[in-house]
């Protein structure tokens, strides 16, 4: 496990995700001509209440690479 520091409303956060998951996470924000912390708070956004942000970002991804 890796973690990565964002700041989301304002409020610096640190996350927990596999290397692997980081990798590909700046991957597909460079492809998407995006931020990392604009996508990690757009997934914060839109994520269930009961659902972990660490756990929503790996959903994210998934559904990416489909």
């Amino acid at each position: 496990m890796k973690k990565i520091s964002v700041s989301l409303s304002g409020h610096q956060t640190s996350i927990s995700l596999e290397q692997e998951f980081i990798d590909v996470l700046y991957l597909l924000a460079k492809k998407q001509n995006k931020s990392v912390a604009s996508i990690i708070n757009e997934i914060d956004t839109n994520r269930q209440a009961d659902t972990g942000l660490s756990s929503a970002i790996r959903i994210w991804i998934l559904k990416q690479l489909q």
